[in-house]
């Protein structure tokens, strides 16, 4: 070989050894899949990020492979099965519809959902709370308490409320639907159902909410739901309807109030509980978590804006007022 030859065969070996060795160390690391109907926020994967690294991962010494259907549900299943393709070792589901798909997907590899729309015993995903069984774990909402305290407070804010639409996905929020049913029937509060699985379903949903004279409207939380909030904001003030959803997020956007834990919280504690499966954790014996706090975020600008008046008992409970 002459010297030009060895010369080139030396630096195509120098550069081509880092890049094997990048290989090697990525091929070893964990892998973790993020599954999801919708886009994920940036700031939502910072706490799930910020999760993880409370329990010593950082993103470096991690894989990770998000997968989502750009808002369009039906394609989830397909996104589930690619993470399954990429041999990850643990799926983070983000919302019931991924949870679904995830747990139809595999039966042996570890699930952290966050199921702010589902009860994970009723579904089979869970035999008790404090040890799962199978291989799905995470934080799941107290669904009645939820929808009870919504209505109270709307009934605080709205003077002789009668009627209330509900909006959501009949399948996905289907335990949201029945048990505000249960608590608009206990209320004297007559409940008009509507679906909402799209944009275009949610901006329907808002009109057949005011045609057929809803005095509120309670949006059940969903991917497409957060995706959509700032303009379900608009329509709640175009339509004189005053709207509660289950987000900080929807408040803060411009919806009248929200009434429920915090998405932030819910991303962190999905990352602690991909740490700990990590560190070998089985989400057989991971107790499943329920949110502690609930956050009464109102938004002034709306309710005058609407012509509602917000007693100051009410602004004293909320845990934020957007002015």
């Amino acid at each position: 070989m002459d010297r030009r030859a060895l010369i080139g065969a030396l630096a195509g070996g120098l550069l081509a050894a880092p890049l094997v060795a990048e290989a090697q160390t990525a091929a070893n690391k964990p892998r973790i899949g993020i599954l999801g109907g919708n886009t994920l926020p940036p700031f939502l994967y910072e706490k799930f990020t910020q999760g993880l690294g409370q329990v010593g991962f950082t993103e470096r010494q991690l894989v990770i492979v998000k997968r989502d259907a750009a808002g369009v549900p039906s394609q989830v299943p397909a996104r589930a099965a690619d993470l399954i393709q990429d041999k990850v070792d643990v799926i983070f589901a983000r919302g019931p519809v991924a949870l679904a798909a995830a747990v139809e997907a595999t039966k042996t590899i570890p699930i952290v959902a966050l199921g702010l729309e589902s009860d994970p015993i009723a579904l089979g995903y869970a035999k008790t709370l404090a040890r799962p069984g199978g291989n799905v774990t995470g934080i799941f909402l107290d669904l009645p308490e939820l929808s009870a305290k919504q209505l109270q407070v709307f009934r605080a804010i709205v003077p002789g409320l009668s009627r209330v639409a509900l909006v959501g996905d009949p399948i996905a929020n289907g335990a949201q639907f029945r048990v505000t049913e249960r608590a608009a029937a206990t209320l004297g509060v007559k409940a008009q159902t509507f679906e909402g699985r799209t944009a275009a379903e949610l901006d329907a949903a808002m009109e057949a909410a005011r045609r057929n004279g809803a005095g509120a409207v309670i949006i059940f939380s969903s991917p497409v739901v957060f995706d959509q909030r700032a303009r379900l904001a608009v329509l709640g003030r175009e339509k004189r309807l005053p709207t509660v959803s289950l987000f900080t997020e929807f408040a803060e956007a411009g919806g009248l109030l929200t009434y429920g834990p915090s998405l932030r919280e819910g991303f962190h504690g999905a990352g602690v509980y991909v740490g700990k499966i990590l560190n070998g954790a089985k989400p057989a014996e991971v107790p499943i978590e329920r949110p502690e706090k609930f956050e009464l975020v109102i938004n002034l600008k709306t309710a005058k804006a609407l012509g509602l008046t917000i007693s100051p008992s009410l602004l004293q409970r909320a845990d934020q007022v957007i002015e």
